[in-house]
């Protein structure tokens, strides 16, 4: 007999049995607890009809018999209300359960964290590795398009949609800073805001040094001086690709590109990676201090000077302290 023909007979001799005598045992069968003797993760594809949906739950154990389950999605409607998707059953699940949780559409929620700081590149590297995502992402968005966040996401999701989530994200996040931004600040756009803020998340993994780091900038930009950021350097030579994989070099900073801030002055003409809302706040509320210089202390933040002599004192504990380690960072400041 083929499926169409057994599930009508299923269909039929349930539809008796709770019109006769034996109704309480197609009720035992719909409500009592399934064979699945351990939570399980079944992907119901897209376009899957009902066969297709009994056979696949059948065959991962969620339920006993799929003739059983397909009579009692018809005989309840729920049949026309399946959704496709990721889910996690747990054990014991009845048939009723089951039912009710693809109606509802009750899927496995995924999460992914984009890190502050990432380039665009990077973040698109990190959705092709989420192998169940579909979709193909052409080229990386415009640099600071994105805002490092943790997205929520759904098996079979879209990656451009998703990207395109995270896009809005961005632009609402940073028309709100904008709007709430300190007055006489030195740009005059939210992008160039956007620009001194990825300097900033890349000058500093610190939260509460970020507002200092930028009152550095802030004051450079001001009076004039070269902002002298490692970090655009790094951007310029990777062409945000990612990381440099070596020590930044002085014979670097001689790098002629409209990134490199040892020889522009200003800001370059775009962000250098995607910073996150506190970098945003840090930018649009800097803190107001005479400091021009910074330098790594060793600890994993920064040292502070008014003056060149005092940074020049700073740079050299930091160089001691590299030698008595053994090892050759990078720095992560301007001289």
């Amino acid at each position: 007999m083929g499926w169409g023909l057994r599930l009508f007979a299923g269909t039929l001799a349930l539809a008796a049995a709770a019109a006769g005598g034996v109704g309480v045992w197609g009720v035992q069968r719909y409500t009592s607890p399934g064979p699945l003797e351990q939570a399980e993760t079944v992907v119901i594809p897209r376009g899957s009809g009902l066969e297709a949906i009994a056979i696949t739950l059948g065959d991962s154990g969620v339920i006993g018999s799929p003739l059983v389950f397909a009579a009692a999605a018809k005989l309840t409607g729920t049949f026309r209300e399946l959704k496709a998707g990721e889910y996690q059953f747990p054990a014991g699940i009845s048939i009723e359960g089951v039912l009710e949780q693809m109606r509802q559409g009750r899927t496995v929620v995924r999460r992914i964290t984009v890190p502050e700081g990432l380039t665009s590149a990077q973040v698109v590297a990190l959705l092709e590795r989420e192998t169940v995502l579909t979709g193909e992402i052409a080229k990386p968005p415009k640099e600071g398009s994105i805002l490092p966040e943790t997205y929520h996401f759904a098996y079979g999701d879209s990656r451009p949609a998703l990207l395109e989530r995270m896009q809005t994200a961005m632009t609402q996040a940073l028309a709100e800073a904008w709007r709430n931004r300190e007055p006489n600040l030195p740009y005059e756009t939210p992008q160039q805001a956007l620009t001194l803020a990825s300097i900033v998340e890349k000058e500093t993994g610190v939260a509460a040094e970020r507002p200092r780091v930028a009152g550095v900038f802030v004051n450079r930009l001001e009076s004039g001086m070269k902002l002298q950021s490692d970090p655009t350097v790094i951007y310029a030579l990777t062409h945000g690709s990612g990381d440099l994989g070596r020590t930044l070099t002085r014979n670097d900073w001689k790098l002629e590109s409209p990134y490199n801030t040892y020889q522009i002055t200003g800001l370059p003409p775009g962000p250098i990676a995607n910073p996150g809302k506190a970098s945003l706040q840090a930018v649009m509320k800097p803190e107001r201090h005479e400091f021009l210089y910074f330098v790594a202390d060793g600890t994993g933040g920064h040292v502070f000077a008014k003056s060149l002599p005092d940074h020049n004192r700073n740079v050299a504990k930091w160089r001691e302290f590299q030698q008595n380690r053994q090892s050759e960072p990078g720095e992560t400041s301007s001289e």
